[in-house]
């Protein structure tokens, strides 16, 4: 067991950090604290990082630290952030567990997973959110698609869900892209510049997990393959074991910046997450769905690694599949965000991640209704034959073919008749105005769109 190091003395390295100010070496500190062998000061700072009060920036001799403050206490002077609130308004017993869980880490005590904060809840029977919030979400996420089939209020609006979702949920992560270096990336390919290639993988990574949810919207739902899939996509290309992706973990892990400690058997694993999924698929309400996913799946944590980036795409699955306004997470402070998960992981109790949760949904629906008057009516022709679009397009291009209306025509062979005029038109028009920027519509890959454009199509 680590050793508790005396909160007096952690105090006083604490109080020789604000005195020399931000960016703190370890060299400045020496010299403030000349008692302190250079080793115990690294050791106390790692402990002071792990506690949440210091922030550490930059790797080896250029390693600096800073003061933790509060979100009230700092404002990032980024485009994105001019109106972003630093905090949200908390409920009474929301604020009471924020207290509980900004405790220092020693004096919080270690947890470990209790399998009846799972079992207790009855579908339908046991509810995290009100009845009254519920009712409330529901008038502002309801959109006329409600009656359209799956998915099609998140088609409407995918642009815009792509960019923002991934960024929102990436920058809950530490990720330092922009909304306009995520921009550039989702829709034309742009890397930024200065950035870990990590960042990007993790942005391209959302927006592969959202294509699935959106385009398998009358498929997805809460099981297996939806969310081990949806993992798979998140994960690609960041987890030292290349095959970890998708599947559910089989080892011991640790979370940092917490005193809880999720299982590690197995079995338990494997049980728990079916009992999930299964408690999950049961539930009628889909707000109500959306976050007992948030809850119980971080808390689980049944994969090694990006739980939290699963549990908000899938918290989109029945705001998806119902027409419901998604779920987006652009301008939750991260702060309070990690404040409601640490409550579920130390105190079982979801208040102060509900109150992010409402706050949040509220907050993306400004944006999505806004979005979603400036856009026509739906061509009822064009929905009906979204699939059979996509594969004509797809398979144009894949195998090489002119977009011409000769090579167009036997590919709808299989549409109604008196449809397939209209269909051809539709297609060769999009064949026409396809550019980097909209392939991923047709499922098409960058490499796929350039060799069909080099041949001159």
């Amino acid at each position: 067991m680590p050793r508790i190091l005396p909160p007096a003395e952690l105090d006083a390295l604490v109080a020789a950090v604000e005195a020399v100010g931000d960016a703190v070496s370890v060299e400045m500190l020496q010299r403030q604290l000349p008692a302190m062998s250079r080793r115990t000061i690294q050791r106390w700072l790692a402990r002071l990082v792990d506690d949440g009060r210091l922030l550490a920036e930059g790797r080896g001799p250029a390693r600096r630290y800073r003061l933790r403050r509060a979100p009230s206490q700092v404002r990032e002077s980024t485009p994105e952030s001019v109106d972003e609130p630093q905090d949200i308004h908390l409920s009474p017993e929301g604020g009471r567990l924020r207290g509980l869980i900004r405790r220092p880490l020693f004096r919080r005590e270690p947890v470990g997973y209790r399998r009846a904060f799972l079992d207790d809840y009855e579908p339908n029977r046991s509810f995290y959110l009100g009845r009254e919030l519920r009712e409330h979400l529901h008038r502002l996420g309801r959109s006329p698609s409600g009656e359209q089939p799956a998915g099609t209020y998140a088609r409407q609006i995918m642009d815009r869900l792509l960019v923002d979702l991934s960024w929102a949920s990436s920058r809950l992560e530490g990720n330092t892209y922009s909304r306009l270096d995520t921009q550039n990336l989702v829709a034309f390919g742009r890397y930024a510049e200065g950035k870990d290639r990590r960042e990007a993988q993790m942005i391209l990574n959302h927006k592969a997990a959202i294509e699935m949810l959106v385009n398998q919207a009358d498929l997805i739902g809460f099981n297996r393959y939806t969310v081990q899939n949806l993992h798979a996509l998140l994960a690609d290309n960041l987890l030292a074991d290349s095959h970890a992706g998708g599947r559910l973990r089989t080892i011991d892990i640790g979370i940092s910046g917490t005193v809880y400690q999720p299982t590690a058997i197995p079995q338990q694993i494997a049980d728990c997450f079916d009992t999930l999924l299964a408690k999950a698929g049961a539930i009628e309400d889909a707000f109500e769905q959306a976050f007992f996913v948030m809850v119980q799946l971080p808390y689980l944590q049944p994969f090694i690694d990006v739980n939290k980036r699963v549990s908000r795409l899938a918290a989109n699955i029945p705001l998806i599949r119902h027409n419901l306004a998604p779920l987006s997470f652009v301008d939750v402070p991260e702060a309070a965000y990690i404040d409601g998960t640490l409550a579920v992981y130390e105190q079982n109790r979801v208040e102060l991640l509900r109150d992010v949760f409402a706050w949040a949904y509220e907050r993306s629906c400004r944006r999505f209704t806004l979005i979603k008057q400036a856009l026509p009516e739906p061509d009822p022709l064009r929905l009906r034959y979204r699939d059979a679009l996509i594969r004509v397009v797809s398979h144009v291009v894949r195998h090489d073919l002119p977009a011409t209306t000769t090579s167009i025509r036997p590919l709808v062979a299989d549409v109604a008749e008196s449809d397939r005029p209209t269909l051809v038109a539709m297609a060769l028009n999009e064949l026409l105005q396809l550019h980097e920027g909209n392939i991923a519509r047709y499922h098409l890959r960058p490499s796929e769109f350039a060799a069909w454009k080099s041949a001159g199509r």
